[in-house]
């Protein structure tokens, strides 16, 4: 196996997993807090509150399945792209994981789409009563502040080549030979 397909295929399994891990977690969310009170955690902090959510974030554009399925299939196509473009040396480690991340949150909030016309949500912050979420919700946030911390400082203009259909520089393979 090349290079290539070994960093695609651990990608693949690694955001499988993820998924996986998400799905579980709803399962038990349904199971345990559906239909129940809240339960406190850390009181006045941090709780478990069964939510089903028809929008988005925050709850925007309920209802809108068909276009949720749409802009995720399109953006799994984006990452999938850019996951597959990006030099397979060490230093872009970091922005694979940032698309397994993204994958995972947007695979696991689609297969609850499909499968229930909403998606299970349960993690509360009451302190700051914030919005309701749950674990595909945190891979995608983790993944989208990590991409934003290393493209405005870890990479160099030059290295991200590969986002705008150029190839990365010298410096981003760190000495080593891509293979194709």
């Amino acid at each position: 196996m090349t290079r290539r397909g070994a960093y695609n295929l651990i990608g693949l399994l690694a955001a499988a997993l993820l998924t996986v891990f998400d799905q579980w977690t709803k399962r038990l969310a349904v199971r345990f807090l559906k239909e129940q009170a809240p339960r406190v955690l850390i009181e006045g902090v941090f709780e478990l509150n069964y939510l089903e959510n028809r929008g988005a974030a925050f709850g925007i554009f309920q209802g809108q399945k068909v276009v949720f399925l749409i802009c995720t299939v399109v953006i799994l196509g984006l990452v999938v792209f850019y996951y597959c473009r990006a030099p397979k040396s060490r230093r872009f480690h970091p922005i694979r994981l940032v698309g397994i991340l993204l994958s995972a949150g947007a695979l696991g909030n689609m297969i609850d789409r499909i499968q229930h016309s909403y998606v299970v949500d349960f993690f509360y912050f009451k302190l700051i009563d914030f919005p309701v979420f749950n674990v595909a919700d945190c891979y995608v946030t983790v993944g989208a502040v990590l991409l934003a911390v290393l493209i405005l400082f870890y990479y160099k203009e030059e290295e991200l080549g590969f986002f705008y259909g150029g190839k990365a520089g010298k410096a981003a393979e760190d000495g080593q030979k891509e293979e194709i």
